[in-house]
């Protein structure tokens, strides 16, 4: 059994420390045989940071089948994200925010929580400049891959967003409708285009030369916690001279 007190050492001994903001991907059947589940696992993620820390998911719920001749309905009270059942456990908590972005949302808890997600539906773009993936970053933040890999990190669809990358969102707004307690909300945005084959774990070799990111077990899983920051900037460099380069 995996219990809480061994979840908290092993995120410590991965480098997350209290009064940190942590962007959280995760895998809860990577970890062993966890009580309580999803709860334990977040429990954790929250007394390993603190009250002045945060704890952030993403709380995705875009599609390939969504367009302009099919926008985005979104209801952050009761729309599903499909992004595992720790981020929907989260998400559901009482204390938890989530922004009102109407594909690539975020649930988070802690100190300044609300600031976070605030104004998310009003970027350029779902991750880029001015989402919660990039204010985690501009506040010192790390992302934690638990149980999973750079494969899933949400915030290179941000540096794809910021560096203009061929094909990656749709030509054509859409017209999206946020529902918050029945009232309905129509927004103009433009919303990512999926397929496109990408090979995210190239980037693995550059963060581990700059030392910004650790590797180690939790529970049973492989972990991985980058600093955001650095990453953005490392990877950026990249996109600056190839659009395409995180591209397969």
């Amino acid at each position: 059994m995996l219990t809480l007190e061994k979840i908290v050492a092993d995120l410590e001994a991965l480098g997350l420390e209290r009064g940190d903001n942590v962007l959280v991907h995760s895998s809860l059947s990577k970890l062993g045989r966890v009580p309580r589940g999803a709860e334990t696992v977040i429990d954790a993620l929250l007394a390993t940071v603190g009250a002045e820390g945060l704890v952030a998911v993403p709380t995705l719920t875009g599609s390939r089948e969504l367009g302009p001749d099919n926008p985005p309905v979104f209801d952050p009270q009761h729309t599903p994200c499909w992004v595992g059942i720790i981020p929907e456990t989260f998400r559901k908590r009482e204390d938890a925010v989530r922004s009102l972005h109407p594909t690539h949302s975020v649930a988070a808890i802690g100190a300044r929580c609300a600031e976070l997600v605030a104004g998310h539906e009003m970027a350029a773009a779902p991750c880029g400049p001015g989402t919660p993936y990039y204010k985690l970053a501009a506040w010192g933040g790390k992302i934690l891959f638990l149980g999973v890999d750079l494969r899933v990190n949400t915030t290179y669809h941000g540096l794809e967003e910021e560096w203009d990358a061929p094909e990656h969102l749709q030509k054509q707004p859409v017209k999206a409708q946020i529902i918050q307690d029945g009232v309905v909300r129509v927004i103009e945005t433009r919303i990512h285009q999926y397929g496109i084959p990408r090979d995210y774990m190239k980037t693995l070799p550059l963060l581990q030369e700059a030392g910004i990111i650790q590797e180690e077990l939790v529970g049973e899983a492989n972990s991985y916690l980058v600093k955001s920051a650095p990453m953005i900037q490392l990877v950026g460099r990249e996109l600056s001279r190839n659009p395409r380069y995180l591209y397969s």
